[in-house]
């Protein structure tokens, strides 16, 4: 039993500097694309990565502290359900928000790249 909380304590913390991983490339995403339609999945993919990875990680570290009792279920239950309404809040706005841009006609490419 030892093995399995050694193996999800290092799953969690994969997890948790994984999640800090998308939140760097979704920072500098967001400063080098060069349109909203870019920077919106950027910041899409660093929100969902970001935020989603460590609350699985957190889920299994504390899952694998047994000192806790029953209550390191529930919190890994509210972590899981948090990450799966985050993937769901997180995507949905984001795709509200490109639409948006796209029915109003936003231009693709910014002008201040242009020179104009």
């Amino acid at each position: 039993m030892e093995v399995l909380t050694e193996i999800a304590k290092y799953c969690g913390a994969t997890f948790l500097i994984l999640g800090g991983f998308f939140e760097i490339i979704g920072a500098i995403g967001f400063i080098r694309m060069p349109d909203f339609f870019t920077r919106a999945h950027a910041v899409t993919v660093a929100s969902v990565g970001g935020a989603v990875l460590p609350l699985i990680g957190i889920a299994l570290i504390s899952l694998s502290h047994t000192e806790l009792g029953l209550g390191r279920v529930y919190l890994a239950s509210l972590c899981l359900i948090t990450a799966l309404l985050l993937l769901i809040v997180v995507s949905t706005g984001s795709h509200a928000l490109v639409r948006a841009a796209l029915r109003t006609k936003t231009r693709a490419v910014d002008d201040r790249n242009r020179g104009s």
